[in-house]
This record gives C-alpha cells, sequence and structure tokens, in this order.
C-alpha cells in the first residue's frame, strides 16, 4: 500500500506534515491556523476525514499554533508528551494522549512511533511513520545528528529531513551573536552541510524522496540548499518544503518508484492504478 506525504507549511512562521495511506493520515505539528491547514489540503485533494491524530514533536509556537482549533474542530486526539503538554498553554488537554518515546502508537495501518532529538525544547522527539515496510521519518528542529536519527534515518524510504542554514549565511547574517550561537549551539537547528553529511553517510540504498524542511528565511538559499543536495542524490528526488505554500504530494511506494509531483489525491491514485496495470 503507498503512502501520501505533503508539506503544508515548513519554516519558523509555521509547521505542519501530513502523512497517510488511502484510508486514514496523521499531521505531525500543527503550526498553522486551521483555516489556512483546511486551506491547503483542500488544494492538495487531501481530506481532514482521513486525519486521526496529530502529532506533536515539541511546544514552540511554529509547532503548536493551530493545535487548539484544528484538535477541537475534528476531535482529534494529540499525542504529546507529559512535559511538553504542560508549557503547551492552550493544547486542548481533554485531547491529549501521551506520547512516549519508543512506544509504537497505532492509527489503523499506521504505526507511529516517537523518539528522542537534540533540540532547545522540554521533551522534543522526531518521529518514524511506518505503513506496511513503508518508512517515513520527520526529522525537523534538530541540533545535531545522534544515533537515534542516524538509525531511523537510514531506514527511511522518505523523509523530511531540516536543512535550516547556510553556515557563511549564518556567520555574515544580521542575528545577533547569542541567536546565531543557539541556532548553530548542538540544540537548534541542522545546518545544510550537517544535513548533507546525514544524507550521503547514511541515506538507504531503497531511499525515493527527501524534503527539505525547516528552512530559515534569511540563512538560507532554497535553490542552493536543493543544488547542494541534488549533486549527490542519484535517482532519490530532492525538494525544498516551502515555509510559504504547500508542498506537492509524493506517492511514496517502494514496490514502484514514483517520483512525478501530483495536485490532488484523486491524481495520485489514478496514477497508482496505471502504474500497477
Amino acid at each position: 500500500m503507498p503512502v501520501f506525504i505533503a508539506s503544508l507549511n515548513s519554516g519558523s512562521n509555521g509547521n505542519c506534515y501530513y502523512i497517510g495511506n488511502e484510508r486514514e493520515a496523521v499531521l505531525v505539528d500543527a503550526g498553522i491556523s486551521c483555516r489556512e491547514t483546511e486551506k491547503r489540503m483542500t488544494r492538495l485533494g487531501l481530506s481532514m476525514q482521513r486525519v486521526k491524530a496529530i502529532f506533536i514533536s515539541h511546544e514552540h509556537s511554529d509547532h503548536i499554533r493551530g493545535l487548539a482549533v484544528l484538535a477541537k474542530k475534528y476531535r482529534l486526539p494529540v499525542y504529546v508528551t507529559d512535559g511538553t503538554v504542560h508549557h503547551c498553554g492552550a493544547v486542548p488537554k481533554e485531547l491529549c494522549l501521551t506520547l512516549k518515546s519508543y512506544l509504537p502508537v497505532q492509527i489503523g495501518n499506521l504505526e507511529i512511533i516517537a523518539f528522542p532529538k537534540h533540540h532547545d525544547a522540554v521533551e522534543p522527539h522526531s518521529f518514524m511513520i511506518t505503513n506496511g515496510d513503508t518508512r517515513i521519518g520527520v526529522f525537523t528542529d534538530i541540533g545535531a545528528p545522534c544515533e537515534h536519527l542516524i538509525r531511523h534515518f537510514s531506514q527511511c524510504h522518505a523523509a523530511f529531513l531540516e536543512a535550516n542554514y547556510d553556515e557563511d549565511m549564518l556567520e555574515q547574517g544580521r542575528y545577533p551573536f547569542y541567536l546565531k550561537r543557539r541556532i548553530r549551539g548542538g540544540k537548534g537547528h541542522l545546518s545544510n552541510k550537517q544535513a548533507l553529511e546525514m544524507f550521503i553517510n547514511h541515506k538507504p540504498d531503497y531511499m525515493s524522496h527527501v524534503l527539505l524542511a525547516h528552512l530559515s528565511k534569511d540563512n538560507n538559499d532554497p535553490e542552493k540548499a536543493q543544488q547542494l543536495f541534488a549533486e549527490h542524490a542519484g535517482n532519490i528526488h530532492i525538494s525544498v518544503a516551502s515555509r510559504y505554500v504547500e508542498s506537492p504530494v509524493y506517492c511514496i511506494n517502494p514496490a514502484q518508484v514514483v517520483v512525478a509531483e501530483f495536485n490532488s489525491l484523486d491524481q495520485i491514485t489514478g496514477q497508482f492504478q496505471f502504474v500497477l496495470s
């Protein structure tokens, strides 16, 4: 069964990622408004009725800004660590379910595993979403690669991978020193160089898609980041998850690699059926 993935928004202005199969889906983070989430999913042909849960990586506002309204409107369970929920303010606690490291959560045919990461938050986690034999990683807001990240990235068929800043652009940019130190200090964000080293050294042979995520508006250049990875990508499809608009929907199907971009789930389903015929 194929898995469909899309970035609804990625960046310091809001983060929200869609991962699902033909029956059910989850959102990782809800950092844009409910209305904007709905609009972007509608443009992609994705239905909120398929979304069965929201998983929260940490408490920073660009990951939870739209959570309260979205969860309450659709009565969606919110999986979040106990430490995170106490620092989330407006999170609807009656909808919260405890998220624990390495304890699998089953949502229909989707299995979601959270694992710790380096970031300046209370209990930050990354996610691996598995559907049958297909594995999708959501790896953003990472101060430095660790054994958890390396182990999971090396198993992914597709991944949202942070490439937050270009080291020279950050160094020469207008940010004050304390903020530069926070970004590159081991609990902030991954640079293009760090992400590329992860990609080169730990990507599995069967990986088909990487969406570069959480790019800085001021300290990175999407074209530069994409080109940097494309030079080492081989047959892997590289794209940049925008901080302004939703990405296309990508069909991840290990049995039949599909690298085309689609504008709606109906279009994907038709293409997938054609490929199998």
